[in-house]
């Protein structure tokens, strides 16, 4: 019986101490963050990124988040210009994948973080023959983003595959230097329509409304936004470290969820959404699909 109560007590003080490790360690795992880190960021995310910058700073008020917010392709040139960045936040794949070939931004860092949806709009009240993609072409004029704008790139896409791109470039565009000035574009009236992502569109319902979505087919590959660390020479190492702490609160389910208030969709850690598989189970694969796949 002394034997049993003797165990018991040990056994007692082992999980006591071992409690007792476990807190001293969870309290030396939070880092005391300091510094400044600077994000290159798709101008589709300036309103969402704002409030993740104020939730980040109400637990490390140390730290300086600096933005810089404009076109995946305007920002994959200022950074291989040697424009400071510490992390890079696409709004497609291309410009990320770019960096990375080149040794610019660490490839085991880019998460695919984020979908989104390309749709078509007019403004508030405007009256439009367009009912969908298939007929933009029946619009006087068209604000449409440059060819190096990822939502441009998605645009032209889904002209080519619905077979409309010639008609297209016979019309009026107003060619905008990212999405920011399509909707801006639309929004006050100066264009008949205009594509841009879901999120930009909600963003300014008061002023704007969707016509349609990209019509399923029309775009390949999901609308992706990567994140991920860029080599920054001038950073010292307590930016380094925040730098990486803030990309990894992206990833977090509090910043999850601020991304969907503002209508994007999660893609955590490569994993596709619910909808997004079902969409591949019930695509039928085409020769031309599976060369673009490999190249």
């Amino acid at each position: 019986m002394k034997k049993r109560v003797f165990a018991a007590l040990m056994a007692g003080v082992m999980g006591t101490m071992m409690f007792g490790t476990t807190f001293v360690s969870a309290e030396a795992e939070t880092p005391e963050l300091k510094g400044e880190v600077y994000a290159f960021i798709a101008a589709s995310l300036n309103n969402a990124m704002e409030e993740i910058q104020k939730n980040f700073n109400e637990t490390y008020q140390d730290v300086e988040i600096l933005y810089n917010a404009d076109s995946s392709g305007t920002l994959q040139t200022q950074i291989e210009e040697g424009a400071r960045c510490d992390i890079f936040f696409s709004a497609a794949r291309k410009q990320m994948d770019a960096l990375v070939d080149e040794g610019i931004a660490d490839k085991d860092s880019v998460v695919n973080l984020l979908e989104n949806k390309v749709v078509l709009i007019k403004p508030k009240g405007g009256e439009t023959k367009v009912t969908g993609f298939e007929n933009i072409p029946d619009a006087a004029n068209l604000a449409l983003a440059g060819e190096d704008v990822p939502v441009g790139q998605y645009s032209r896409e889904i002209f080519d595959n619905l077979g409309i791109t010639d008609e297209v470039n016979k019309m009026e565009i107003n060619e905008g230097k990212n999405v920011t000035d399509v909707l801006a574009s639309v929004s006050e009236g100066s264009n008949e329509v205009g594509i841009v992502y879901a999120t930009d569109a909600a963003s300014v319902a008061d002023s704007v409304e969707v016509i349609a979505e990209a019509p399923e087919g029309s775009l390949k590959t999901p609308v992706l936004y990567p994140a991920g660390m860029v080599e920054d020479k001038e950073a010292s190492d307590d930016d380094k470290a925040a730098a990486e702490a803030f990309l990894e609160y992206l990833q977090s389910d509090e910043a999850l969820e601020v991304f969907e208030k503002y209508g994007f969709a999660a893609y955590v850690n490569g994993e596709k959404t619910d909808d997004m598989a079902a969409a591949e189970e019930t695509a039928e694969p085409t020769e031309e699909a599976s060369e673009d796949t490999a190249e």
